[in-house]
């Protein structure tokens, strides 16, 4: 990581598969984000999504069959940026969110750095 390229902030991450969940969040403190709350269920997600304090929020679309619409719902509510993480294209994306940053799995750090960077300098501080 280049020094000009100092990012942080704290991520709310939403992965149903442990394994990664584990991994994205190594790649997050890697490139110097502190991983805020996580959550492996949509009821989780859902309740993290309202009480968590976090700057960004990175969601899969499909969590255990269940569509993440109430949490963008909640997330969007709060005017708190997210970050869609899907294997399905933006097809599978909520369709009231579909013009929300994406990253396509699977994902590299670089990719992973960008998006986050692109998705926080969007944000009014």
């Amino acid at each position: 990581m280049t020094e000009a390229n100092q990012p942080g902030g704290s991520v709310f991450l939403v992965e149903d598969e442990v394994m990664i969940r584990m991994m994205v969040a190594d790649m997050l403190e890697e490139l110097g984000y502190r991983v805020a709350a996580e959550a492996g269920d949509i009821v989780e997600a859902t309740r993290l999504a309202g009480s968590a304090e976090f700057d960004v929020a990175i969601l899969d679309v499909n969590v255990n069959g269940k569509v993440i619409s109430p949490v963008a719902e909640a997330l969007a509510a709060r005017k708190k940026p997210f970050i869609f993480a899907t294997g399905y294209g933006a097809q599978g994306l909520p369709e009231d969110f579909r013009d929300r940053p994406t990253l396509q799995k699977p994902f590299q750090m670089e990719t992973l750095a960008q998006v986050l960077a692109t998705t926080l300098k969007g944000v009014a501080v």
